[in-house]
C-alpha cells in the first residue's frame, strides 16, 4: 500500500512538474507557436533531459545586471540627442519605390534612419579586409572601436593586435570588445595581456560560466562584428578577426567571408550601436563622440544600420528581410552559411518564386553544424519545388551573409539566415540602395555560384528514405536552431 501511494506521489509530481513547465511555454511572450510547439514535443520525447534543456535555454534572459544596465540606458534622463542629419547637403535619400517601403519598416522597426552618402568598399576576403583594416587602424589619431564574436590568436589576430598597440602607444583611445564564448582563448592569451599592456582595452561581452547558468541564458551571444575609427570610418559584415583557415574547425576550412568598408554618415550609427555594447560591459559612457557628424559623400549609397537582438523590437531582422523578399521583382540572390527559415520568412521566398522571381540560394557544402546541415536539407524539397534554385559551395564553408535583390537593393552582415539569429544573438546589418555597389556585391554572389555544384530537383527527391528520415527529424527542430 505504501509503495502504491509512493508511486501515486512521484506521479502527480511527475505531471504537476510537466504541467508547470507546459503553462511557462505557452505564457512566454518571445517567440512564435512554432518555437512553442516545438519545446512541448521535444519535452514529451525526450521528458527529463528535454525539461532540463528548456530551463537552461529555453527562455531570453540575461541576467539582472544587465537587465538593470540596459533599463538605465534607455531611462536616462538626458537621452543621447544625435545629431540631426536631415538639412546636411546630399542626405537625401534617392531609394525608389518600391524598394523605399523595405527602408520604411525597417526605419519602425529600428532606431535608425536611412542615411544617404555613403561611400562603400566591398572587401571580398580576409585579405582584403586586412589589408585595408591595418591601414586605417596605423592611421588612427582619436580612437579605434572594435567588436566582434571571434578572436583568434592567429596570424590575423596579432597583426590587427600590433596595429592597435602601435596606435595606442601613440595616444590613439583603442578599445576591443570581443564575445566571451567566440572569443574565450583570447581573453585568457598572453596576446590579451600584451595589448592591455600597451594601453589597448579589452572587455568581455556577454560572460559566460557555468556558474552564470542560474541567472543568465550562456547561450545568448554577441555575434555583430563593427570597427569603428575616428568616428569616420566604419566596417560591417560576417568576418571574425581570424585566419581563414580558422583552426578551431580547420576541416571546414577556408571560411570566406566579405566585409563592407564604410564612409559617410552610416558610421554614427555604427559608432552608437558600439558605444551601447561597451556601456552594457564596462559601464563607461563616450557620449561625446556621438555629436560629431561624419562627412557625407556626393553620390554615395544610401543606407541603414539594422541591429537586432533580445533588447530590441523582436523580429527587426527577419521582418525586413521577408520585406526585401516581397518587393522583388525579378530576382534574389542570397548567401548564408545557416538555412534554416521560420515558416513566414520561407514562405516569403516561396512566394516570391511562385510569381517569377528567379531566385538563388547559397550555401556551403560542408557546414560545421552536423544538425542544422540537415535541418536545412529539409527545407530543400518545397523550395527546388517552387523554382528556387540551389548551390552548394564547394570551397570552403562560404560564411558570407549577403543578399541583392533586381540588382538594387542589398542586404550584408552577420545575422545567418536561422533561429539563432533571428531571435536570440546580438546581430548587427546593412541594408542599402545603389545599383553600382549592389552589381559589385552580385557579381562576388555569382562568383561562389561558379565554385557551387547545383542541387537539381529530380535527384533531391530521389534521395534514400533514411537520408530524409534523417533530414526531416532535424527539421522538426528547426524553431528550436
Amino acid at each position: 500500500m505504501i509503495h502504491l501511494i509512493v508511486i501515486l506521489c512521484l506521479i502527480f509530481i511527475d505531471a504537476a512538474l510537466f504541467i508547470a513547465l507546459l503553462t511557462h511555454i505557452l505564457l512566454r511572450r518571445r517567440g512564435t507557436s512554432e518555437t512553442r510547439l516545438a519545446w512541448i514535443v521535444f519535452i514529451i520525447l525526450v521528458p527529463y533531459i528535454g525539461a532540463l534543456i528548456y530551463l537552461l535555454i529555453g527562455g531570453v534572459y540575461v541576467g539582472r545586471a544587465r537587465k538593470d544596465r540596459r533599463s538605465s540606458l534607455d531611462n536616462a534622463p538626458d537621452p543621447i540627442e544625435l545629431p540631426d542629419l536631415e538639412d546636411l547637403p546630399g542626405m537625401e535619400p534617392r531609394t525608389p519605390s518600391p524598394y523605399r517601403r523595405v527602408f520604411t519598416l525597417a526605419e519602425n522597426l529600428c532606431p535608425t534612419d536611412l542615411l544617404a552618402g555613403n561611400q562603400l568598399d566591398l572587401e571580398i576576403d580576409a585579405a582584403n579586409f586586412l589589408v585595408p583594416l591595418c591601414a586605417d587602424i596605423d592611421s588612427a589619431t582619436r580612437h579605434v572601436h572594435l567588436l566582434t564574436y571571434i578572436y583568434l590568436v592567429d596570424d590575423t589576430g596579432r597583426r590587427v593586435a600590433d596595429a592597435l598597440r602601435a596606435a595606442a602607444k601613440r595616444g590613439v583611445t583603442c578599445r576591443v570588445l570581443v564575445d566571451s564564448l567566440g572569443s574565450r582563448d583570447f581573453l585568457r592569451s598572453d596576446l590579451r595581456r600584451e595589448m592591455e599592456a600597451d594601453g589597448v582595452q579589452v572587455a568581455e561581452a556577454m560572460p559566460a560560466s557555468i556558474l552564470r547558468i542560474p541567472i543568465a541564458r550562456i547561450d545568448l551571444r554577441n555575434h555583430r562584428k563593427i570597427v569603428v575609427i575616428d568616428h569616420r570610418v566604419g566596417y560591417v559584415g560576417s568576418q571574425n578577426i581570424a585566419d581563414p583557415s580558422f583552426a578551431p574547425k580547420a576541416k571546414y576550412a577556408p571560411w570566406v567571408d566579405c566585409m563592407v568598408r564604410i564612409n559617410g554618415p552610416a558610421v554614427l550609427d555604427l559608432q552608437k550601436l558600439f558605444l551601447e555594447d561597451w556601456y552594457m560591459e564596462t559601464g563607461d559612457t563616450e557620449e561625446t563622440l556621438l555629436h560629431e557628424v561624419p562627412h557625407v559623400q556626393s553620390d554615395g549609397a544610401d543606407v541603414q544600420i539594422i541591429a537586432s537582438g533580445p533588447n530590441l523590437d523582436h523580429g527587426s531582422f527577419t521582418m525586413v528581410l521577408q520585406s526585401c523578399f516581397h518587393v522583388a521583382s525579378e530576382e534574389i540572390i542570397l548567401t548564408t552559411p545557416y538555412f534554416v527559415p521560420d515558416v513566414a520568412t520561407e514562405t516569403s521566398l516561396l512566394s516570391a518564386a511562385q510569381r517569377g522571381v528567379s531566385i538563388k540560394l547559397i550555401l556551403p557544402r560542408k557546414n560545421d553544424s552536423f544538425l542544422v546541415s540537415l535541418a536545412s536539407r529539409s527545407h530543400y524539397e518545397e523550395l527546388l519545388n517552387a523554382g528556387v534554385r540551389i548551390f552548394h559551395y564547394n570551397e570552403g564553408l562560404l560564411h558570407a551573409k549577403t543578399l541583392t535583390v533586381d540588382r538594387q537593393l542589398f542586404m550584408v552582415g552577420s545575422a545567418n539566415l536561422d533561429r539563432r539569429s533571428m531571435e536570440l544573438n546580438f546581430e548587427v546589418n546593412m541594408l542599402g540602395w545603389n545599383p553600382d555597389f549592389t552589381g559589385q556585391l552580385r557579381l562576388l554572389q555569382l562568383s561562389y555560384q561558379n565554385e557551387s555544384t547545383e542541387v537539381l530537383g529530380a535527384e533531391w527527391r530521389q534521395a534514400a528514405w533514411n537520408k530524409r528520415l534523417a533530414r526531416n527529424a532535424a527539421g522538426m527542430l528547426s524553431p528550436l536552431l
